[in-house]
């Protein structure tokens, strides 16, 4: 029985030492195309590579933004500075309340902000969080939150991926990787903002769509809101304005604001401004710049209000 488990215990380390050699083989040799459950693309699209560089660097802000790419495309820095606020955005493309949990733990503290914007959409509860999980694994460093992510996805795509990408940590791979400003029609702004190119929507009308919680994505969405309140940090969730073909192509629309609103200052701003889906969308649920223009003001007004 010993000299079997002494085997056994062999074969499963030279199993995984070489399947480790095998995927970051596979993973140097060929593109995304050819490698569907292994996806490692550090300073991709969405400038979260020069978003996360940035936020190491900043601290003491009056209001930190949190959310999907509603975020990061959707309030910008230069706004609020305007107005004398000093903002910061930790946005990522479908970030989900796992992914904003680990970027919570390790910049919050840091940031130090006076005020949180939490921007919530029903779908970024409803995903697995597997593309903002590989933008994470790729963009920020390698630690044990992202193992715990990763088991809490337990999707092979993460877990090739976080495995890959720790392995070209190791070797100092990733040390001097560098991400244009400018990316065909988006550029970065200082802050965390991305501005894209002016474009406008054509209206489509949407099918149905309906939208469920995922328990992982809500437990970690309570521990993000528990964190701020143990440090007194005042937040304010907030439902980005989308396409008026889209939101109200969305079923239970008062039960999701219900739902929010039940977990602290809530505004729906699809219901609070009046936006064109023509003028002021670039895709059915991205603001273009006109369209930011109007919401930030609106935001920044309402904080107005609040601090009286």
């Amino acid at each position: 029985m010993r000299l079997f488990l002494l085997t056994l215990l062999k074969f499963l380390v030279v199993c995984t030492l070489g399947y480790g050699a095998l995927l970051f083989i596979w993973g140097s040799i060929f593109p995304d195309s050819h490698a569907a459950n292994l996806s490692y693309r550090p300073a991709s699209p969405g400038h979260f590579y020069t978003r996360i560089r940035e936020a190491r660097a900043t601290h003491d802000v009056d209001l930190l933004f949190l959310g999907s790419s509603h975020a990061y495309r959707g309030f910008d820095p230069r706004i609020f500075e305007a107005e004398g606020i000093r903002t910061f955005n930790l946005g990522s493309s479908s970030q989900t309340p796992l992914q904003t949990r680990i970027l919570l733990n390790r910049y919050l503290d840091q940031l130090k902000p006076e005020q949180v914007i939490f921007e919530v959409y029903p779908v970024t509860f409803e995903l697995d969080g597997v593309e903002s999980g590989i933008d994470l694994i790729a963009n920020d460093r390698k630690d044990l939150e992202l193992l715990g992510m990763s088991a809490e996805i337990n999707h092979p795509l993460v877990w090739n991926t976080l495995v890959y990408g720790g392995m070209r940590a190791a070797l100092g791979f990733d040390e001097n990787l560098s991400e244009p400003v400018t990316r065909k029609e988006d550029t970065y702004i200082p802050g965390g903002f991305v501005e894209k190119r002016l474009e406008h929507f054509q209206p489509e009308k949407q099918p149905l769509h309906t939208w469920s919680i995922n328990d992982y994505q809500w437990q970690a969405f309570q521990e993000c809101l528990e964190m701020l309140r143990e440090r007194d940090i005042r937040y304010t969730l907030v439902y980005a304005p989308v396409t008026d073909s889209l939101y109200y192509s969305y079923a239970r629309r008062a039960e999701f604001d219900s739902l929010m609103a039940s977990c602290g200052p809530y505004v729906n701003f699809n219901t609070r401004i009046a936006l064109n889906d023509s003028l002021h969308f670039y895709d059915k649920h991205h603001l273009n710049q006109d369209g930011v223009q109007l919401f930030n003001r609106a935001l920044i007004e309402l904080l107005k209000t609040e601090r009286k």
